[in-house]
């Protein structure tokens, strides 16, 4: 008999919605430069007053995901219709101290970042006598501890709510699966209490990730740490508060991402033409961090695209990592997941190498997937389907 297969690792449970049209706020401190920098990255017009809660509605934004594949894809196919991925991004107002309990603007704020799903922490690092800071002077690891302990009270806040809520009807009842979610929600209480983490940062079983993502808590999303200095430090490398903020990182959200960047320099570049911002860059040998901040944020929602590639079109579907071939193909129509009978999927590379689709099959490297594959990053698909009653089969 043939030895049995090696079990991996089990899969982990994810924490948070499923979809595709999920968003990535960016938070932080009145003043930290959180609308300068949204303004750069979705191109829009947000207010960035040097005022504390001068943005009082969440400004919200749709950005293309950047990617030499898609441009290859492009210029290979000159087709009538281009559409790259998008990360849609939040600009939320500043939040102080105390807002889970109401101070400033919170509890609007709060609820915005509870309706996002990952979270770019903008944190500043620059020095600047125009722009006041909240609380007197420049301090970004007071900062950080300032946000981590407001998001995770507001956690500890609204389960006391639901846990006094659910006790009480699950008293007079005997309701088991109502049992087991107040049992539940009573030690991710406990944990935020006593360990004062993040429910991220703990391992849950299915059940109780099937619990949390009801409750869609905001300490269980995934935060990006964007550290935003001045254009003298971004170009030379260096600041006083980097180590420290990497050390307070590493302490309390060990494993999380650290991105620095210079808002005041990405708002310059984008003021100038492609030819003044590309001699300005070698001039003062440095680069824009703004491509790697939105792929970050993008695979920081569990996200990945497949393209469709022709004359007529090429596009990139979203999906969330792990998803198989026909949910990917519902993305482009709820028939072609309905009346599924394939995928032909190619890797962009082998494209790429070979020259065209003809070159990929002489090649074998052109194959035919059933409804188990998972589809990858960055796939070429065409989709074959029955497009009623078994009697047609299509492409796309």
């Amino acid at each position: 008999m043939p030895p049995k297969k090696k079990e991996g690792p089990p899969k982990k449970v994810l924490l948070g919605r499923f979809g595709t049209s999920l968003k990535i706020g960016i938070v932080g401190l009145p003043n930290v430069g959180k609308s300068t920098f949204f303004n750069v990255l979705t191109k829009s017009q947000a207010a960035a007053e040097n005022f504390p809660f001068c943005t009082i509605e969440p400004n919200e934004n749709k950005v293309p995901v950047p990617d030499v594949r898609y441009d290859f894809l492009c210029e290979f196919h000159k087709p009538a219709s281009k559409v790259p991925a998008f990360l849609h991004v939040v600009d939320i107002a500043g939040l102080v101290a105390g807002a889970h309990d109401g101070q400033g603007l919170g509890n609007a704020f709060l609820s915005h970042i509870k309706a996002c799903d990952a979270i770019f922490h903008l944190c500043r690092a620059f020095e600047d006598e125009d722009v006041t800071h909240v609380d007197g002077d420049i301090n970004p690891v007071r900062d950080l501890d300032t946000i981590f302990n407001e998001l995770r009270l507001k956690d500890i806040q609204y389960l006391r709510t639901q846990y006094n809520e659910m006790e009480k009807k699950t008293v007079r009842g005997a309701d088991k699966k109502a049992s087991a979610e107040l049992e539940c929600v009573g030690r991710v209480l406990k944990y935020l209490e006593e360990e004062m983490k993040p429910i991220r940062h703990a391992e849950w079983g299915a059940n109780d990730v099937e619990v949390l993502n009801k409750h869609l808590l905001i300490t269980s999303k995934p935060i990006i740490y964007l550290v935003n200095l001045s254009e003298r430090d971004y170009i030379r490398k260096k600041n006083k508060w980097l180590v420290k903020i990497k050390e307070w990182i590493d302490a309390n959200d060990p494993g999380a991402t650290i991105i620095p960047i210079s808002a005041s320099l990405e708002s310059k570049l984008f003021d100038m033409g492609d030819e003044d911002k590309e001699k300005y860059l070698q001039d003062v040998k440095t680069t824009s961090v703004l491509e790697k901040v939105i792929k970050t944020g993008f695979h920081g929602l569990q996200l990945e695209y497949f393209f469709t590639a022709g004359k007529d079109e090429v596009k990139a579907w979203t999906i969330q990592k792990g998803t198989k071939a026909p949910q990917a193909a519902g993305k482009i129509h709820t028939d072609f997941e309905k009346g599924f009978i394939m995928a032909e999927v190619m890797k962009f590379e082998d494209f790429k190498e070979l020259g065209n689709e003809n070159n990929v099959k002489s090649a074998g490297k052109y194959r035919q997937q059933g409804k188990t594959y998972v589809v990858e990053d960055g796939d070429i698909i065409f989709f074959k389907f029955n497009a009623g009653a078994g009697l047609t089969t299509k492409k796309k």
